[in-house]
């Protein structure tokens, strides 16, 4: 028995497993900066490059709803989430690594590597996320949200401030020849087969001969929809659509991020992946306070003051390339004080990540968790499909700063949607059995 108590019993437990959310973390901000770069390579319309960039989220629809269901109901000796993680993550690493060399060589070959890729990420994602609630109680997950949410942003700001710069250092090597453009790729695949083998020897879900009678008992999906926008408290279902809301902003936001501040603010490449990094680690350093903040303040309110905050910074953000070019500040200072304000938003964006999460999951049960994990990313990728086309477009009609605009009227729209939750709350009775052992 262990004689911690609280969710200081399973800290360590919550690192180990965020070891599969810093795969995430470290592939996701070098793809989001870097395959908008490779594309511009071939293709001049930012809105046909939103539109590749919806790629992953295409895949993402369908294949995390469908993979978290599945393993819902997989019992294997060692755990029903465990099986699609250790072939599905080394699998997005090669993958991942190949990136640079088929951007190096035509459009048509890049759009393969990236079509398989996500392919297997995307089919990695739901099991990752949904081993979290199988493991830690319904009252510590806000708390271990932010831990994992802490890996996620450590490993963005290992791939955005480290591996980022890397981009522009040209020295030739066997095998791989001249390494610009792809040192970061191949270095964060080898970190993602490390991390992906250290989840699976140190982290060890409950056996089939482990599983209660009651556990085996999976959910049907439509039983669970039903649950969710059939049931008379319609809690879940405003959750989603805020959650579809927010981020309709943030990812018709992130694909122009690395672009926006090579073309605006006229950094070279490298640098340009530090924009991404500024929100990383504000997400690394703020992911666990804003999970305690929640557990004494509430997750809905501290969702709602986060939203209304990074509406206003993206409004600043908004004003702030007139504002340093009437000030005639130097190009250095435009990339800091830009910066400074993607920091701030770091701040507050990961507390609305934070929680969100756990308010959906207070309201499953362990029978449905991946089906509920398959519904959270229904809708945000379901948003992450739409958004980037229109902001594309937006650039092209009326230049890289209407997109600012364009996520504080969304963020705006999930705080007045965000009001009509009533439930989730860490002190409210889970549905969920306690299925770790403390």
């Amino acid at each position: 028995m262990n004689k911690k108590s609280g969710f200081a019993a399973y800290t360590t437990t919550t690192f180990l497993i965020g070891l599969g959310f810093f795969t995430m973390g470290l592939m996701d901000p070098l793809y989001d900066t870097y395959v908008p770069v490779f594309l511009s390579d071939f293709v001049e319309s930012k809105a046909l490059i939103g539109s590749i960039m919806t790629l992953d989220n295409v895949f993402a629809l369908f294949l995390i709803p469908i993979f978290s269901a599945l393993s819902d109901r997989t019992r294997t000796r060692i755990g029903r989430r465990m099986p699609y993680i250790i072939v599905t993550l080394p699998l997005s690493a090669l993958l991942f690594a190949a990136i640079p060399f088929s951007a190096a060589r035509t459009l048509l070959a890049l759009i393969v590597i990236l079509f398989v890729l996500n392919m297997a990420k995307q089919a990695a994602r739901g099991p990752v996320v949904a081993l979290m609630p199988d493991i830690i109680p319904g009252v510590y997950r806000s708390e271990a949200n932010g831990v994992i949410n802490t890996m996620g942003g450590v490993a963005a700001i290992v791939g955005t401030l480290v591996l980022s710069p890397l981009m522009d250092v040209s020295i030739q090597l066997p095998l791989i020849g001249d390494t610009r453009r792809k040192l970061p790729f191949l270095i964060a695949g080898l970190l993602v087969i490390i991390a992906t083998l250290l989840l699976f020897l140190f982290v060890k879900e409950r056996s089939r001969s482990q599983k209660s009678d009651a556990d085996d008992k999976t959910e049907p999906l439509l039983t669970s929809l039903k649950l969710v926008f059939g049931s008379k408290d319609r809690s879940a279902m405003w959750i989603l659509i805020s959650i579809f809301l927010w981020f309709l902003g943030y990812q018709g936001l992130l694909p122009f991020v690395g672009l926006y501040t090579r073309d605006v603010l006229g950094s070279s490449e490298g640098i340009a992946g530090l924009s991404a990094g500024m929100v990383a680690v504000a997400y690394a350093v703020f992911a666990i306070p804003s999970g305690i903040v929640a557990h004494k303040i509430g997750r809905k309110r501290t969702i709602r003051i986060a939203l209304i905050v990074v509406a206003g910074l993206t409004m600043l953000i908004f004003f702030h390339q007139p504002v340093v070019s009437a000030l005639g500040l130097s190009q250095q200072m435009a990339l800091l004080t830009f910066w400074a304000l993607l920091f701030i938003f770091g701040i507050f964006w990961v507390a609305v990540i934070t929680n969100s999460f756990p308010m959906l999951w207070q309201m499953a049960s362990f029978a449905n968790m991946g089906i509920y994990t398959g519904l959270y990313y229904f809708f945000s990728q379901g948003a992450a499909i739409v958004a980037p086309p229109i902001t594309g477009a937006l650039i092209d009609l009326a230049g890289y700063r209407a997109i600012f605009l364009y996520c504080a009227v969304m963020m705006l729209a999930a705080f007045l949607i965000m009001g009509l939750v009533s439930g989730g709350e860490p002190d409210e009775k889970s549905k969920v059995a306690d299925t770790a052992e403390a």
